[in-house]
């Protein structure tokens, strides 16, 4: 419709600019010209085809508002949608209207940033943390859904505080459990999913790639998988596929974190141990212990991969082998006190729970 009143514009004398064409013609060139990674690019794609394009796709560059673009945002959050996934939303329009100035199309960007407005009193969602006995009994009951892989990587998550990506995308040429450790490569040592898709890749940040030491209860159950199966992962599904997290989530975190007591007659019955843990929970689980023992903030960023200034880091290059030595000392008492509780008497060998005998001694 647009173009043939665009043509009928032409024939009564008038030449439509690049601003009157409809700015849903501007959205695939943009898409085309943005350098980015696999999984934002499929995270702007998605926004974009159910929000931004519905509603701006048929409007011309030149009807679009400052004021009309800040309303329809406060209409997405008064639909539900989050605050974040809002501001994600509004970045990209922002980021199309600014290359679409850039290239002449408009004059200059409507949006601008709103000065006024009420301030958000959003609360954010509580982190579910879990101890280390928690973290046992969660994994005893991974095991006895799917298998001791599933335990292993819940207790390798909280022991290590690695992130998913990290782990699913190692692969034995890391792992080196003759000096105790394994490496997180820069290029490919996170396991990435976009759009259904698996692939190894960079990990989070620059800083993410890092090695990791393991406590020696640890160092024992990775050795243990390893000899399970051949396979380039250690952490792979009963049917050495490769592991998804939405799958790991519904079938393994969920009841094994929360129970499944409301299900009738489930194949295996697991008990309400730590109610809305998520897998990422583990991580920061981890973190919470380093602090209740002792461990410096520097030691704790360098662990989790995150960023440490340089000068910091020339300082803890001195004392890093004391510190590492003390997160291992501190991580292997955590797991020996959780046995110990969980089981006074000794481990139930007869539950045909292999992966606890490591630790019976």
């Amino acid at each position: 419709m647009v173009a043939r009143l665009n043509r009928e514009a032409t024939m009564r004398g008038y030449v439509p600019t690049a601003s009157s064409q409809p700015f849903g013609g501007w959205i695939e060139p943009w898409f085309g010209s943005i350098d980015v990674a696999d999984s934002t690019r499929a995270q702007y794609l998605s926004l974009t085809r159910n929000h931004i394009q519905p509603r701006w796709g048929s409007v011309p560059f030149n009807a679009i508002s400052n004021i009309d673009a800040h309303t329809w945002a406060i209409k997405l959050r008064n639909s539900g949608l989050a605050d974040s996934t809002v501001k994600t939303i509004m970045k990209i329009l922002t980021m199309m209207l600014a290359d679409a100035a850039d290239e002449g199309i408009i004059p200059s960007s409507p949006i601008q940033a709103r000065r006024r407005g009420r301030r958000r009193q959003r609360r954010k969602p509580a982190v579910v943390l879990a101890t280390a006995l928690d973290v046992l009994r969660i994994a005893l009951q991974a095991a006895a859904l799917v298998g001791e892989w599933a335990a292993i990587l819940i207790i390798s998550a909280a022991y290590t505080g690695a992130r998913w990506g990290e782990l699913t995308g190692l692969q034995r040429p890391n792992i080196h459990l003759d000096n105790g450790c394994f490496v997180i490569d820069p290029d490919i040592g996170a396991l990435h999913e976009v759009d259904g898709k698996l692939s190894l890749g960079p990990p989070k940040t620059a800083s993410s790639a890092r090695t990791v030491t393991l406590p020696p209860f640890l160092l024992d159950m990775w050795r243990y998988l390893l000899e399970q199966y051949d396979h380039p992962h250690i952490f792979v599904s009963r049917d050495l596929q490769l592991l998804r997290r939405s799958n790991f989530s519904r079938r393994v975190m969920r009841p094994a974190a929360d129970g499944n007591l409301k299900l009738i007659n489930p194949r295996v019955r697991t008990q309400p141990i730590r109610e809305g843990l998520v897998f990422h929970g583990l991580r920061h689980s981890h973190n919470t212990w380093l602090i209740g023992d002792g461990i410096p903030e520097v030691g704790r960023a360098r662990r989790l991969g995150h960023q440490i200034p340089n000068k910091v880091r020339e300082i803890y290059d001195h004392v890093a082998p004391e510190v590492e030595a003390k997160i291992l000392v501190v991580l292997q008492q955590r797991w020996a006190n959780s046995l110990a509780t969980q089981f006074p008497n000794g481990l139930n060998f007869a539950e045909d729970i292999h992966l606890f005998a490591f630790a019976a001694a």
